[in-house]
């Protein structure tokens, strides 16, 4: 029988496919659902291999996620971003990285670590990030009404393709040069949800079904 991990990613990559910019094609993402991102240069059985599976807990916030991701220069709203910068200044051997992981979201961090930044940098940074957010990836979407589905379907979905031993990062993906050991061993740009439970085969029809 053909593994859940190829036929989840024949399904995805079947999907209609978004890239940067997007702004004019809003109206055909959801409002609510789960995005699934796929990178230029990481393949799998002749497919784009999905790289990060992700939603979003607020109501109707699917195009903001998406948004905070690809358009808004800040990485303490996108962990997703913020992990992407590790890898570039990991790569880089900055000496910045170590600076890169404080916070100054809320009024006691900022009032903590805003002086020991270099927000110039960081803007330079930012920069770089979206650069290559913009350039190398894609995204297709499927619709999920609740904030409980949206999550199990995030949570299984994520599991499935990190429990996999099929999936492997192409050597030049920048993923490898993460400080974060679950997304060098999974090849996904994430590091919650990977080893939960995976789908079986009646909850794959049933999403096959979501996506029709």
């Amino acid at each position: 029988m053909i593994s859940l991990t190829v036929r989840l990613h024949k399904l995805f990559n079947e999907q209609t496919r978004f890239t940067f910019p997007f702004k004019q094609k809003e109206n055909e993402i959801p409002k609510n659902g789960i995005y699934i991102i796929f990178e230029n240069g990481e393949t799998f059985n002749d497919t784009n291999r999905i790289v990060r599976v992700g939603t979003h807990t607020g109501e109707k916030q699917l195009r903001s996620r998406l948004n905070q991701h690809f358009v808004k220069e800040n990485k303490n709203r996108s962990i997703f971003r913020k992990n992407i910068g590790r890898c570039i200044l990991n790569k880089d051997q900055s000496p910045y990285l170590t600076l890169w992981e404080l916070d100054i979201t809320s009024k006691a961090e900022k009032e903590k670590n805003l002086k020991l930044l270099d927000l110039d940098f960081e803007k330079k940074t930012e920069k770089r990030i979206s650069d290559y957010i913009q350039n190398n990836l894609s995204f297709c979407v499927f619709q999920v009404d609740t904030k409980e589905q949206r999550l199990f379907w995030e949570s299984k979905i994520v599991s499935t393709l990190a429990k996999s031993n099929e999936l492997k990062p192409s050597k030049k993906w920048l993923g490898n040069h993460s400080t974060k050991d679950k997304i060098k061993a999974s090849g996904l740009w994430q590091v919650n949800e990977l080893y939960n439970d995976a789908l079986t085969e009646q909850e794959f029809d049933n999403l096959k079904q979501l996506l029709s």
